[in-house]
């Protein structure tokens, strides 16, 4: 499927690439005519992951490491081997996620910001500071956060998991504002972009609960189509921006 896709050529980094959402973004990207570099901790799940997104793309160029997200230099010693096997680094798509939540407010455990804040946040500073500049570098970097409405509006149960999405986003705004000055005068050559979501469904969800609305969610499939159009428009665009795919709060 290289060669003629809207991304034709591209390099591609997906951290969290063995959950739904990531594969669904490794098919996506693939079909787009993208290298795919796939991440997970888990290679069992990775490995699933990348084999289905080749079968289903027909043979497209779909690569998996595991990498563990959380130690710094495991992350910046993926982005040097992509980046050198490769040749370049056009985007790394953030899926790592997870969620904890309580009844109320007063039962908040702070075990669940010490469990979220690692996969919401650490893993994000890490691929940021791990590939930033390699995103410069390319003429279409692109470093796309995968973001949650409830850091825009926090309910009492949800109070660990919002102060992550929203500290996970101002790191990507940070980013956003590198990209920014890096670019000079005439403005960003690559981007930072936030995409929100109320919540993510897929058909195993369905599949289980066939008589929920799942209301407001974004499928796993529309939002790799999101993921693909980030690179459809210019750097200035949508560098230091919310793509809201969900009702703005």
């Amino acid at each position: 499927m290289t060669g003629n896709g809207s991304l034709s050529g591209a390099v591609i980094a997906v951290a969290g690439a063995g959950g739904p959402a990531g594969r669904a973004a490794l098919l996506r990207l693939a079909e787009a005519g993208a290298t795919v570099v796939g991440a997970d901790n888990d290679p069992q799940r990775l490995s699933e992951a990348v084999d289905a997104a080749r079968y289903a793309s027909g043979g497209a160029s779909v690569t998996g490491d595991t990498v563990d997200l959380l130690d710094l230099q495991s992350t910046r010693d993926w982005a040097a081997h992509v980046e050198k096997d490769f040749g370049r680094v056009d985007g790394l798509v953030h899926l790592v996620g997870g969620w904890r939540g309580s009844e109320t407010f007063t039962k908040t455990s702070l075990d669940d910001w010490d469990f979220l804040e690692l996969l919401l946040v650490k893993t994000v500073q890490h691929t940021s500071l791990a590939f930033h500049e390699a995103l410069q570098r390319s003429e279409r970097g692109r470093y796309v956060l995968i973001s949650a409405a409830a850091a825009s509006r926090p309910t009492a149960g949800n109070a660990a998991y919002a102060a992550g999405k929203a500290a996970a986003e101002a790191w990507t705004l940070a980013l956003a504002d590198f990209f920014r000055k890096s670019g000079g005068p005439e403005g960003p050559t690559s981007a930072a972009a936030i995409l929100v979501v109320k919540a993510l469904v897929h058909d195993a969800m369905r599949a289980e609960r066939p008589n929920a609305k799942f209301a407001g969610f974004t499928d796993v499939k529309d939002l790799a189509e999101a993921i693909e159009g980030v690179w459809s428009k210019s750097a200035a665009e949508v560098n230091g921006n919310r793509l809201w795919l969900t009702e703005k709060p």
